[in-house]
């Protein structure tokens, strides 16, 4: 077989495929030499799901006439500079782009046309790409007073097999909302605007800076619900620091489309750090739920490696384990402080299961003017004249099953109010200043008992149980050593090893509360973890799985009556216990439901 050299124009082909994948691929590198190039304003417009045209206009610094043939050259970079020996260090990024790949790919596979003045040029001037072919440099009209109008046409024309692998003209246009929305969270302080098919569907202002502009910009990206449930984070560990926002556990999600990953300004879809969020949350949602999240690493450009693929989504962290300790400590320590704070998302989703219409029969006759066909029964056609505030004298009472109990309205100014009954032996019924509170009292309790039985855990240690016979596990060398090494954190855990000659690791102690466990399995799911993650997360989950089954099946079960005192008791420790507003699995322990929002059902307001 005769090795042959490939011609240029199939070379650039070749490398377009990795830099460009899809239209919002090519739409993800204009934006980023949008934001390198210093603009504070950028609008995206797309046809046809991008394939039939894309343009990306800023008020950058924009491009001189003599570098508008370099800005389509190969491996030709403004964003690169040598230093006093000449050399360029690739460890040492500062830039969003850095290859110098995206137009020249996007100019071989497609109608390429960049327009551009620089500050102060009497002159604009253009340059076109067609296939790879280039065209002389002319003069342009130019409406901005420096910047760069970037226009794609016929997007993988000349790679018609490409085409076939696209999705729908609606899926693709998605995606590039999606890529623009990713870029707006990047910079708050830049301004963005998105027209699809003509249609404006995205105008984001530019935001003030700091923590007030960065909410500011998400809310308006995610929604006013993420704003309102999310829990602030800012900490820092070694060099590394982490800010942004959380989603607390009752505001979750059917996947992780809602995770956002940003280091050093730059969106990443990292497994290292999804890894991470999903361990912060173990403790608090089911296996098939989702947090959200905006996650924003600020670290030295020397430890990370952003160039790992053309696409520039992946990274890689010199020090992995710190990372993701930071990330997991951090969520759980922002957690913690929320007490037992649950999303605004679970009232609304209440009261809208109580609204006419929603899914009851006879609301469905609702109409605004009232009934459609109520009848005029007297005393009720007229407004009502007097309204029983629900809060009395001191010593109000309370219904508990049949049972009259008297409560203490002192209570009221709680958070979580005063018990005022139980119903189906289930729920407790709370009344606060301004609403009502309603509680599952199994789901409360068991979230109660497991933090006191991780409490316990952190406070005396893991009781260990020694095996009987010690048994051997054969490993490769490399994971032997990687246990070893992590041996006295292990042992803390309750799991006791030693190495055992070369590539095998002896147990001697299990932890006690995973009862006749398979030691050999343990070790080596440990091992799997080591080697990605740096940290033994299957003994840990395996731990927090037992206590939480523990603590379901010793919590106070639906069914039983409870008096007065106890359901106050449980309130009150509700209040004083972390993350009390979710059961282990992630649920909603209580619902809040306001006066105002009550009243609203019953046309008071």
């Amino acid at each position: 077989m005769t090795i042959r050299r490939l011609p240029p124009d199939l070379v650039n082909r070749i490398a377009a495929g990795e830099v460009v994948e899809r239209p919002a691929s090519a739409v993800k590198e204009l934006l980023e030499n949008a934001i390198d190039a210093g603009a504070s304003a950028i609008d995206v417009q797309a046809d046809g799901g991008g394939l039939g045209r894309i343009l990306v206009a800023d008020n950058g610094r924009g491009l001189a006439r003599d570098e508008l043939c370099l800005a389509v050259e190969r491996h030709a970079t403004s964003k690169l500079n040598p230093d006093s020996d000449g050399v360029y260090d690739l460890l040492r990024i500062a830039t969003l782009g850095f290859r110098g790949e995206a137009l020249p790919s996007i100019g071989s596979v497609a109608r390429l046309m960049i327009a551009s003045r620089t500050r102060g040029a009497a002159q604009a001037y253009a340059i076109k790409v067609d296939a790879g072919a280039l065209s002389p440099i002319s003069p342009t009209a130019f409406a901005g007073d420096h910047g760069a109008r970037v226009e794609v046409r016929d997007l993988f024309y000349a790679t018609p097999a490409r085409l076939k692998f696209m999705k729908t003209e609606r899926a693709e246009a998605f995606a590039i909302a999606e890529e623009v929305k990713r870029q707006a969270m990047a910079d708050a302080t830049i301004a963005f605007s998105l027209e699809l098919d003509g249609r404006r569907v995205l105008r984001l202002p530019a935001e003030g800076e700091g923590d007030f502009g960065r909410l500011a910009r998400l809310g308006a990206i995610l929604g006013k619900d993420f704003a309102a449930n999310a829990v602030a984070l800012d900490q820092d560990r070694e060099g590394v620091r982490l800010t942004g926002y959380a989603g607390l556990p009752t505001y979750n999600r059917g996947n992780a489309a809602h995770q956002y990953l940003f280091v050093n300004g730059r969106s990443v879809k990292d497994r290292l750090l999804h890894g991470a969020l999903r361990a912060a949350y173990a403790d608090f949602l089911a296996r098939d739920r989702h947090p959200a999240a905006v996650l924003y690493l600020q670290l030295d450009p020397t430890l990370v490696d952003v160039n790992v693929h053309p696409a520039k989504t992946e990274v890689r962290f010199r020090d992995p384990p710190l990372v993701r300790g930071l990330i997991v400590g951090a969520l759980r320590h922002a957690l913690a402080g929320a007490g037992h704070r649950a999303s605004t998302t679970v009232a609304s989703q209440a009261l809208g299961s109580f609204r006419p219409g929603a899914s009851a029969a006879g609301f469905s006759a609702w109409r605004s003017g009232g009934w459609a066909a109520a009848p005029d029964l007297p005393g009720f056609s007229g407004v009502s004249a007097r309204a029983e505030p629900w809060i009395g004298a001191a010593g109000g009472e309370g219904m508990v099953g049949t049972a009259a109990v008297r409560v203490d309205d002192a209570e009221v100014d709680f958070p979580l109010g005063a018990a005022r009954a139980q119903v189906h032996a289930t729920y407790i019924i709370a009344q606060t200043r301004d609403g009502v509170v309603i509680v599952d009292q199994h789901a409360a309790h068991e979230r109660l008992v497991y933090e006191q039985m991780k409490a316990q855990l952190d406070g005396a240690g893991v009781v260990r149980q020694a095996l009987l016979l010690p048994e051997v596990v054969e490993l490769d060398p490399a994971e032997a050593d990687r246990l070893v090494a992590k041996a006295d954190e292990l042992a803390a855990l309750g799991l006791t090893l030693e190495a055992f000659g070369p590539g095998a690791v002896l147990v001697r102690e299990t932890p006690a509360l995973l009862g006749d466990t398979d030691a050999a399995g343990l070790v080596r799911d440990i091992a799997d973890d080591l080697a990605e993650h740096g940290a033994a997360l299957a003994l840990k989950e395996r731990l927090a799985d037992v206590c939480s089954t523990m603590a379901c099946h010793g919590s106070v079960r639906a069914g039983r009556r409870l008096n007065a005192t106890e359901m106050n008791a449980l309130l009150r420790q509700m209040e004083a216990t972390p993350h009390s507003g979710q059961c282990n699995h992630g649920r909603p322990t209580y619902v809040e439901l306001k006066l105002a929002d009550i009243e609203r059902l019953f046309g008071r307001r």
